[in-house]
């Protein structure tokens, strides 16, 4: 299988840049699904994540949407490396149905 380069984010990238640039790319996905899913999420989240989480969440939307979206539908185990940020990307989905 043919994998694309993921892009880097750009060095020294200012927080406030990269909480845009994470929303953005929470926003255009590809699948409406996982557009609506993750753009209501980093809304919510981004704003309070660390640093840490910051990178993690960049590198979970270099993810195949059709593998993310399986994560959070529970259809497959994510990656364990993202177990606790599905988890909560779950949990913020159950919070918006109620």
């Amino acid at each position: 299988m043919l994998e694309m380069p993921q892009p880097k984010p750009p060095a020294n990238e200012p927080r406030e840049t990269r909480e845009k640039r994470l929303r953005m790319r929470s926003m255009r996905r590809g699948i409406k699904e996982m557009d609506l899913i993750l753009q209501a999420y980093a809304e919510d989240r981004v704003s309070a994540m660390s640093e840490a989480d910051l990178d993690l969440y960049d590198d979970l939307l270099n993810e195949n949407d059709h593998d993310l979206y399986q994560w959070v539908t529970g259809q497959t185990a994510p990656d364990d490396r993202y177990g606790a940020m599905i988890g909560d990307i779950r949990a913020h989905i159950a919070a918006a149905r109620t």
